[in-house]
């Protein structure tokens, strides 16, 4: 043993890092980016626990290229987040713009990423986040797909949002949602639920996992897939995501990659963080907070559906209603025209939508079922003097129903109030500082080290008149700290942790899949020393 110290010795001193202090080492090692700090940690048993040292803080890091070339894009945005010390536990990907292959890029990104770093590659309708080169907070909105990788049309709006999570403490999996090729069109939305807590308990001992960040495949109804995982997971367990994209994955366990199995469809992915009961020691605590702000306004009486027919060739629904209290049956036609006359006393060229309450047994497996209330948004189609048309199926007769338009003053005043919230979140944060400025728990006080947005498609500088209104609470509250935003085609929000000002949320029935909103996930470390 003394023969091999002396050997080590002698080959630093060669090197000239022999001569160094470890603090002189671990300072040069921080300035090393992500793969040359991979290396370095294979260079000797110090060095590996200098990286340790390195690595034992969280870290988000997130970057977006608007270059028309995928190829270059992709480099572009992995020099970014890479660029700095990272171990990455977890990679997104959101592309927009005729320029951008879906297949391409996770192929670009999967041999760029360790081969068990779990990645998830989806369509977007804009992204949100830091330039690569100029360092540019933006939002940018997509052009129309373009399916084919070879159109040599350059889209101005076209690029890539990439985002790598390193959160030690906790355990990060892409875990599918599959549906079998050869059986009819039915989600095995229990297995899922089942695969989640069975990672999860193995993991942190417990069934419900801290986060889930989700993608549901566009030709699905996610609906009753969510309405599972609410049923199924602990209130406090935060669920936001984009409904309806197209998306590829990888996962860390190999059983769970069938992206190309002739067995199953793969048509939601959930990316599961779960608390690791293995944790090092010294290592503290990773928190997840979600705001939403509301883009949608209530008008018109409630009705009550009186008749109820669903097309399932269009996944549609017909339905009668009666207005609440009356008895009366109207038409599709009937309802309409009030709505309307209400609406141009507004404001025009609002989108509209029902939102449905819903009282339903749920159940996983053989579990006892249990009864769940919800409000569920379906958009109008229109009507005519026998039905009222809406996008979507799961209606009965005798619920009921409210319509809501497309409002951007209630969303500007949701943003606000959300921002308020945010401050108000990081007040108390600070508050848990020591008296004293010399004090240690200075040094130890909670913070924040990055956040998703996921906003409606229909919002953004279009819908408000200026830019950058749905990430302004966090760029606000948080300015530097990294985020990734991205416009979805339906905005999942389940467990909303920080309510809006003057007057909390704005149902008394939760929902967990918005229309016109902007949901907000932030995480916060709060350091070993102030766990307890």
């Amino acid at each position: 043993m003394e023969e091999e110290t002396k050997k080590k010795r002698i080959e630093e001193a060669k090197t000239g890092f022999g001569l160094l202090s470890e603090d002189i080492v671990e300072k040069i090692l921080r300035r090393l980016p992500a793969p040359s700090l991979a290396s370095a940690a294979c260079v000797s048993k110090l060095w590996y626990q200098n990286c340790n040292r390195i690595l034992s803080r969280p870290k988000l890091a997130s970057a977006i290229s608007l270059n028309p070339s995928l190829d270059i894009a992709v480099q572009e945005v992995l020099d970014k987040v890479l660029s700095e010390p990272i171990r990455p536990h977890f990679a997104i990907a959101n592309g927009f713009g005729s320029t951008f292959c879906l297949q391409k890029a996770f192929d670009l990104l999967a041999g760029k990423l360790g081969s068990r770093t779990p990645l998830i590659v989806t369509w977007a309708n804009g992204v949100m986040g830091r330039d690569a080169l100029t360092n540019e907070f933006r939002e940018v909105m997509g052009g129309d797909d373009c399916s084919d990788c070879d159109d040599k049309h350059m889209d101005a709006n076209s690029g890539i949002l990439l985002t790598v999570g390193f959160l030690p403490g906790l355990q990060v999996e892409a875990i599918p949602l599959l549906r079998r090729t050869q059986a009819p069109r039915v989600s095995m939305a229990d297995d899922l639920v089942v695969d989640i807590r069975s990672y999860t308990v193995l993991a942190s001992g417990c069934t419900s996992p801290v986060g889930i960040i989700m993608f549901g495949g566009g030709d699905i109804d996610l609906k009753p897939i969510i309405e599972k995982l609410d049923y199924a997971m602990l209130k406090e367990t935060i669920i936001v995501g984009d409904e309806k994209t197209e998306f590829l994955y990888r996962s860390g366990m190999e059983s769970k990659n069938v992206c190309e199995s002739k067995k199953y469809f793969s048509d939601a992915v959930a990316l599961v963080f779960a608390r690791d009961r293995e944790k090092a020691h010294g290592i503290g605590e990773i928190q997840f907070h979600a705001a939403l702000s509301n883009g949608v306004s209530a008008i018109g009486p409630r009705y009550k559906a009186a008749s109820v027919r669903v097309n399932h060739r269009d996944c549609t629904t017909w339905l009668t209603a009666r207005q609440e209290g009356q008895h009366e049956i109207l038409d599709g036609q009937r309802i309409l025209n009030d709505i309307n006359d209400e609406l141009e006393n507004r404001n025009g060229g609002a989108d509209l939508y029902i939102g449905v309450t819903k009282l339903r047994k749920c159940s996983i497996e053989r579990e006892k079922p249990r009864l769940m209330s919800y409000l569920a948004f379906h958009g109008v189609m229109g009507g005519d003097e026998e039905y009222l048309f809406v996008y979507g199926a799961g209606i009965r007769t005798a619920d009921y129903f409210q319509f809501y338009h497309s409002d951007p003053n209630t969303a500007l005043t949701s943003c606000s109030n959300v921002s308020v919230n945010l401050r108000n979140l990081k007040l108390d944060w600070n508050s848990k500082k020591g008296l004293h400025p010399t004090d240690v728990a200075n040094e130890c006080k909670k913070e924040c080290i990055g956040g998703f947005i996921f906003a409606c498609c229909g919002r953004g500088e279009s819908f408000f008149g200026r830019p950058n209104v749905d990430s302004s609470p966090l760029l606000e509250n948080f300015p530097g700290v990294p985020l990734a935003g991205i416009f979805c085609g339906g905005e999942i929000a389940r467990g909303i942790s920080i309510l809006n000002a003057h007057g909390g949320q704005e149902e008394s029935t939760p929902s967990c899949l918005r229309v016109f909103s902007t949901v907000y996930m932030v995480l916060s470390y709060a350091p070993a020393s102030m766990e307890h």
